[in-house]
């Protein structure tokens, strides 16, 4: 069995998946879930924008989840770094060439989307297979939002999960694969 392409996030209940200032330590503190674990221990790859890794190297962050998973981390950037960096292999082609040389390198397992804009992009593009996003209850009020795209194609999602632990509410749907425009 093939992977999926997973955005797996976590969002504050307003919306926004960092505060400001990329900002994450709001989202400690309110209870695991088994699904999160579960889900760390599917992926086999996982994809990026330059700005998630640059925000990453900026809180010193190279490994995600806490250091809990560890496995190739590709960035898909139009300004690859001039010096390598262990951790991550850079692409500079295009989003659906990307997004299938991360599933190649994730073989059957799951390939997870990291960030807002090119997980967005993915999904725009009809690349994404699911998004599982965990709620925290918490209002930050500002920060990245989730999913911003003002005057874009509406994408309508089909529940499939809904479950929680702690505070932690957790939410899984399957993108339709057409964006809707609206009116």
């Amino acid at each position: 069995m093939t992977g999926i392409v997973l955005w797996h996030v976590t969002t504050s209940l307003d919306g926004f998946i960092t505060g400001p200032d990329d900002d994450m330590s709001w989202s400690a503190g309110y209870g695991g879930t088994s699904l999160a674990e579960e889900t760390i221990a599917s992926i086999g790859a996982g994809l990026s924008g330059r700005r998630g890794y640059d925000v990453a190297k900026a809180h010193g962050i190279d490994r995600p989840y806490g250091g809990d998973w560890d496995g190739r981390i590709f960035v898909l950037t139009h300004r690859p770094p001039t010096e390598p960096d262990p951790y991550f292999t850079f692409l500079t082609g295009d989003l659906a060439d990307a997004v299938e040389t991360a599933r190649v390198a994730a073989g059957d397992r799951n390939v997870v989307l990291f960030g807002a804009d090119l997980a967005r992009q993915c999904l725009q593009a009809g690349l994404v297979d699911e998004i599982l996003v965990h709620v925290v209850p918490i209002l930050l009020g500002d920060g990245v939002r989730f999913y911003d795209v003002p005057g874009g194609a509406q994408i309508r999602l089909e529940r499939t999960h809904l479950g929680g632990s702690g505070q932690i509410t957790d939410l899984r749907f399957r993108p339709e694969t057409t964006p809707v425009r609206p009116g």
